[in-house]
């Protein structure tokens, strides 16, 4: 087991939900964790992702999203949605434009899609934050942990550190994504991602 299911199990052991804003970047990595994470918490969306260019790719994503939300049928999910502004968004990106994926630029991206899940939480009294992001080979999971943690000492919101690609949880999110035929993405969001895939 690992340690973030160990936290849960700690969590389910307390009969007491809590409520989870958890960051979501497309539909396709959000099949298995969605599942396996309304075990413990009341889930809100944070579909805060103005890193997708362009904005016909957002949308697709997002709508992929929403075509899984209805398969999955729990009306206890809710998704929220901030305003897309990729130009504010990607500019302090722009610096490591030509660095490969996986690096500074990559960081920075994740650190303001948490930061911005971190503000709504800490608005909205949500008692935890978390991201999917995780779920993926191509994410740096120890990085995305890292930068939740910082992020939790500063808005005094519980981060939820997971590696959900773990204890098969890839091995079943790709299952279930071939067996719902969902819209897959080939590059991770931005323009810098788009034209330099390998």
């Amino acid at each position: 087991m690992n340690d973030y299911q160990k936290q849960l199990k700690q969590l389910s052991e307390l009969n007491e939900r809590k409520k989870l804003l958890l960051h979501v970047c497309c539909g396709v990595c959000s099949v298995y964790p969605l599942v396996y994470l309304r075990r413990y918490f009341d889930i809100s969306i944070f579909y805060a992702n103005s890193n997708i260019y362009p904005y016909a790719e957002y949308r697709k994503r997002l709508n992929t999203l929403i075509e899984y939300l209805d398969i999955l049928n729990d009306p206890d999910i809710k998704l929220i949605i901030p305003a897309y502004d990729y130009e504010k968004h990607i500019n302090d990106l722009k610096e490591y434009a030509n660095e490969k994926e996986g690096g500074r630029r990559c960081f920075l991206c994740y650190e303001k899609r948490l930061e911005a899940c971190f503000q709504y939480a800490s608005k909205n009294n949500y008692d935890y934050c978390a991201s999917i992001m995780s779920i993926s080979n191509r994410k740096n999971a120890k990085a995305i942990n890292e930068i939740g943690l910082r992020l939790q000492d500063k808005y005094q919101i519980k981060y939820l550190v997971t590696d959900l690609k773990k204890g098969d949880g890839i091995t079943l999110n790709e299952k279930m994504n071939k067996e719902l035929n969902l819209y897959h993405q080939n590059y991770c969001g931005c323009q810098f991602s788009l034209n330099n895939q390998d």
